[in-house]
């Protein structure tokens, strides 16, 4: 009994994104910067179409709806039908002329991807603000329809793909912005990849790979704004991490005995999502944001607070594994960003 109760004690504390994190990161002091930015300096966004991937809880739906209050056709790009439905609901009940329509998409499968994006580009011919936010945290090993690890596949691969197929229209819209959420966690991750994926399971740890796969998301932000300079694009990319937030991310541990008790902690330890969102949204819409910036909270080793440039580790600004990351990438996704092909600097 005693060790089930270390166990699931171990599992809370890992589950709200600090065993690793606080240990892993330097205590650094809030920022010095006495700006407060908040959803007050977002700028009217009528005119603008913008999707958010799992927009359909947390910090996603906190930022569509936002989005949706400024003017923006926003989409929330949802795997389940049923729950993004629910969240249109509730959105459309506190704003019920919001601009806002639901589209089915599930970053673990490619053919899903591909259907989204052709069933976009049938019906918009710009887009504004694709905002990368869906994602699994620490799931147990498996893998996706396609073949790749889930946490990789879902983070990483489903989002690279969705990125490049909507590249012509991202290209061809003034001003957009590709905005990638990355996490904390980045910090613990590594790439290897002679076993990127983790073949068989062999050392598959669920936080060794959510970290592999935030650190992939800032690799590909990264690089994506070197290859957008490299061919004068009109477009920019950033990232956000929401600090430790109230999300729905660990809704698998649900049928663990420690899980309400993770939720009760949450309550006292976790910022809320909608201030978990304020990274994401400036990342996204703040006019003097520029390309490849990262944003978090201001506080205490980025736990929480009010959003701000930060820094994320010199392992995610390793230009060889981005561009070895991006390679396999397009491999592995069968999708090519040919408009941003030979911009790659050796």
């Amino acid at each position: 009994m005693k060790k089930k109760i270390i166990g699931g004690v171990t599992a809370v504390l890992a589950g709200i994104g600090l065993y690793k994190l606080v240990n892993r990161q330097q205590d650094v002091a809030p920022s010095s910067a006495q700006e407060k930015w908040t959803v007050a300096d977002i700028p009217d966004l009528a005119g603008k179409v913008i999707i958010v991937t799992g927009a359909n809880s947390g910090i996603g739906y906190e930022a569509a709806k936002e989005f949706a209050r400024k003017g923006a056709q926003t989409i929330l790009a949802c795997r389940s039908l049923d729950k993004a439905q629910s969240a249109l609901a509730e959105l459309q009940a506190e704003l019920p002329n919001a601009p806002v329509e639901v589209m089915q998409l599930d970053l673990a499968s490619q053919a899903s991807v591909r259907r989204f994006a052709e069933a976009f580009k049938a019906k918009y011919d710009q887009l504004d603000i694709l905002v990368n936010n869906a994602g699994i945290m620490m799931v147990p090993y498996g893998r996706t329809e396609d073949g790749f690890e889930r946490q990789l596949g879902t983070n990483h691969l489903g989002h690279f793909a969705l990125t490049g197929l909507l590249l012509d229209l991202l290209l061809a819209t003034p001003g957009a912005r590709v905005v990638n959420v990355s996490s904390g966690a980045h910090r613990s991750g590594s790439m290897d990849f002679d076993d990127l994926m983790f073949e068989n399971g062999a050392g598959y740890t669920p936080m060794a790979a959510y970290g592999r796969s935030k650190l992939a998301n800032l690799l590909f932000t990264y690089e994506l704004q070197r290859r957008f300079e490299a061919v004068g694009a009109d477009a920019i990319a950033t990232a956000a991490h929401p600090g430790i937030s109230q999300t729905n991310l660990m809704g698998h541990m649900s049928n663990r005995w420690y899980y309400s008790l993770l939720m009760l902690a949450a309550r006292f330890i976790l910022q809320s999502a909608a201030m978990g969102a304020l990274p994401t949204l400036r990342a996204a819409v703040d006019p003097a944001a520029k390309g490849g910036q990262y944003f978090g909270p201001d506080g205490r080793n980025e736990r929480g607070g009010y959003p701000v440039v930060v820094e994320s580790t010199a392992a995610s600004y390793n230009q060889a594994d981005a561009r070895q990351l991006w390679q396999l990438s397009e491999q592995l996704t069968g999708v090519a960003y040919t408009q941003l092909a030979g911009t790659a600097k050796g």
